[in-house]
């Protein structure tokens, strides 16, 4: 007695090939800006689901220096992927003067927002107040952007933590 055929050619199917190397994430631009606390709160919670920073930068409609350091940003980040070598980030603006932002007491008070424009990453739903950026001459210059977008993007790059198993399972 023989065996039969169907156990003789068994394959199995790997929906996503195994490796201990960290897979690349790219960088993600929300199209459309965030105008309530809640809006903010939903993109903070995906982001620390993906494990990607959220880089946001807090503007107004009537600010023109706002007008030049978004351009550059979404250059950076979607056109020359500054970051995704690090782990990648997600990038919104949110809007100040909206009227469910709370005006300037409230949403932008709580997050230390007292300029604008400002960049302010969230990692893990928590505000990286240490590395916000107010100051306008590094808004606007390429070389300070991109440093900071590379050091924002590797706090959480590359999946998994260092944590107890020491990088065994990636960064």
């Amino acid at each position: 007695m023989g065996i039969p055929s169907a156990f003789i050619s068994c394959r199995v199917a790997l929906r996503r090939p195994f490796s201990t190397t960290p897979m690349l994430r790219k960088n993600r631009i929300y199209p459309s800006t965030i105008r309530s606390e809640s809006e903010l709160e939903t993109l903070t919670l995906m982001s620390a689901s993906t494990r990607t920073p959220l880089v946001t930068l807090w503007m107004t409609n009537w600010c023109s220096s706002c007008k030049v350091v978004s351009p550059l940003l979404r250059s950076l980040i979607q056109d020359e992927k500054v970051g995704e070598g690090q782990g990648g980030v997600s990038y919104a603006e949110v809007e100040m003067d909206s009227p469910d932002m709370g005006g300037l007491g409230g949403l932008p008070l709580r997050y230390g927002i007292n300029s604008i424009p400002t960049l302010l990453a969230f990692d893990r739903q928590e505000p990286q107040i240490a590395t916000k950026v107010a100051r306008l001459e590094d808004l606007k210059s390429k070389a300070y952007l991109t440093r900071w977008l590379e050091t924002e993007a590797a706090r959480h790059g590359g999946g998994g933590g260092g944590g107890r198993f020491g990088g065994l399972f990636g960064r």
